[in-house]
Parts: C-alpha cells; structure tokens; sequence
C-alpha cells in the first residue's frame, strides 16, 4: 500500500495550480486597472454633475478668457467641439503649453458655478502634429502647387 502520488500526476496538479493562481492574479490585475480609470467629462458634463464631486474634467480654454487672481489664475473652458464656457479657478503650477486654445485635463469639482481645480492637476495636451484642418492642408497644397511650377 503505497500512499506516494504518481511523479508525473503531481507534475499535472502543480501545473494546474500554479496555472489557476496566474489567471485569478491577472482577472484582479485587469478589474483594478479599469475600476480605477475614470471617465473624463467635458464641460457640459460637468454642468450635470453634484455640486463637490471630484471629476475629471477634459476642455479647450477659451482664447482670450486667461486672468490672473491672486496666487492663481482665471479661465473658461468649452466642450471640444464647441460649446457653452465653464469658468474655472486654478491655483498651481501652469505648464509652459498652456494657453488660449489647447485642450487641458483638470481635475476638480463644481462649486457655486465655477470649476474649482486641484493643485498640481492642470494638464495641457499640446496639438498633434499628426492631425490636420481642413484649411491646414488646402494651404499646404497651394504652397506645394506653387514650388513645382
């Protein structure tokens, strides 16, 4: 009567086992990464959520709507695509892209009609280089027509 289990039958049921750990460690691994990501919401989003809810907010600052206030600064942001402005209050660094015009990542809350942002949070996406307007690339093609003349 010999209690010992076949070499090659634990063989299996430590692959098994150590194949079941792997999958449960990555099915946690991804539920974590994508419950921790959050949505970011545009301007006119943001208008619909609870007064104080911490969001992420994803814009383009209106040209000309930058002001100075005390420490910090002053601005309104628009939908992408156009749209109603939502002022904004910023205390914190501003990264040297930032201006009139570029798309931004701010995150904070909406508070007695203003866009309250957090510290240290003011991200500026800068232009691609890789998308082109309608006029961008009829200009580039008269300049293009021109020098083969």
């Amino acid at each position: 009567m010999s209690d010992d289990v076949d070499p090659s039958r634990k063989r299996k049921i430590r692959l098994v086992v150590a194949l079941s750990v792997a999958v449960l460690l990555s099915v946690a691994l991804i539920y974590t990464s994508f419950s921790a990501s959050t949505q970011a919401k545009e301007p006119s989003q943001v208008l619909t959520t609870a007064p104080g809810t911490k969001t992420e907010m994803n814009g383009k600052v209106v040209p000309g709507s930058i002001k100075q206030a005390g420490t910090g600064i002053k601005f309104e942001v628009e939908d992408r695509s156009g749209g109603g402005a939502l002022p904004v209050s910023y205390n914190g660094s501003i990264p040297d892209p930032f201006r009139g015009g570029r798309e931004i990542v701010l995150t904070g809350a909406y508070e007695n009609g203003t866009f309250v942002g957090e510290p240290e949070s003011l991200i500026t996406k800068c232009p691609s280089k890789f998308t082109t307007n309608a006029s961008e690339s009829a200009s580039a093609g008269s300049e293009s027509s021109g020098s083969n003349g």
